[in-house]
């Protein structure tokens, strides 16, 4: 077994856009990328996301910007914001971070961005891109998957691909990646679901198992054939009582008995998260370089 490090290959990946920055920016006198993002309300997730955002992007020589806003904010409200950042030149691309107050209208925020500033991906006119295979934005936690494969060289072409859970965020959009005419693409994929029967008997068929259900532990040793490839993207917290900070992470994989079945596996924390992050740089940096 060996684990597919997001922590390491994110490192390298910075390192890179770091020079990009240097040379295609800074040297020549122009103003580093700026990205920016749009937080509202409380959720400890999306503040820990959007911190580890600001991070690397210092690290990469970016600008950053967040614009925080209460819970209470109102759907028009926050269109007022994404029509300002739309129109702010000096703003290459932002996110608004998910997910919104159940009492905001989601789509009509997310549909009101402008497709060249939306480093998230989310813009119905950039996953329609993503589905005809032009060039676009990617959503960053399928993006950070692909760049994973891809850095460790792990073939897809032509292997049975099984992806647990079907959100726009994650695991419909993959499924079209992996399933395109690509590099890193050419799998048969399956899609699995709530709606699913006899789901173990489909993933014991994968030799790559990308798991985004939200469920802790979900995915045990039985569900998982010797040597397959196995990508978690799920991230909970834990108690702990034998850490300091009385939590740990775990996924929605049980490590500890999928870990020795598995050729390649993602850890928790460490794997999918850093390559999430280190994938809204390398949109940002596309839009800087005004590319989509």
């Amino acid at each position: 077994m060996k684990l597919l490090d997001g922590k390491l290959i994110s490192g390298q990946i910075k390192t890179e856009i770091a020079e990009t920055v240097k040379r295609d920016f800074l040297d020549k006198g122009r103003n580093a990328p700026h990205i920016a993002a749009v937080l509202v309300g409380d959720d400890p997730a999306s503040h820990s996301y959007v911190t580890g955002k600001e991070k690397a992007c210092r690290e990469v020589g970016f600008i950053s910007s967040v614009y925080r806003y209460p819970s209470q904010i109102t759907t028009e409200k926050l269109s007022e914001v994404v029509t300002f950042l739309n129109n702010d030149p000096e703003i290459d691309g932002f996110i608004v971070q998910l997910p919104l107050p159940a009492h905001i209208d989601e789509q009509k925020i997310i549909q009101q961005i402008d497709p060249c500033k939306d480093i998230d991906g989310f813009h119905p006119a950039n996953l329609g891109k993503m589905m005809l295979g032009l060039p676009s934005y990617l959503p960053a936690t399928p993006f950070g998957i692909i760049t994973l494969l891809e850095r460790y060289q792990i073939e897809t072409r032509g292997k049975h691909c099984v992806v647990l859970g079907r959100s726009h965020i994650v695991g419909t959009p993959v499924s079209i990646l992996l399933s395109r005419k690509a590099s890193f693409g050419n799998a048969t994929v399956t899609l699995c679901h709530s709606f699913t029967t006899d789901m173990p008997s489909i993933t014991r068929q994968a030799d790559i198992l990308i798991v985004a259900l939200g469920k802790q532990g979900f995915v045990t040793d039985e569900m998982v054939k010797k040597d397959a490839v196995v990508i978690d993207v799920g991230i909970h917290r834990v108690p702990a009582d034998d850490t300091r900070s009385g939590f740990r992470y775990q996924g929605d994989v049980d490590f500890d008995k999928v870990a020795g079945k598995c050729s390649f596996i993602t850890p928790v924390p460490g794997g999918i998260g850093p390559m999430t992050v280190v994938s809204l740089l390398q949109n940002g940096l596309k839009a800087a370089q005004k590319e989509v």
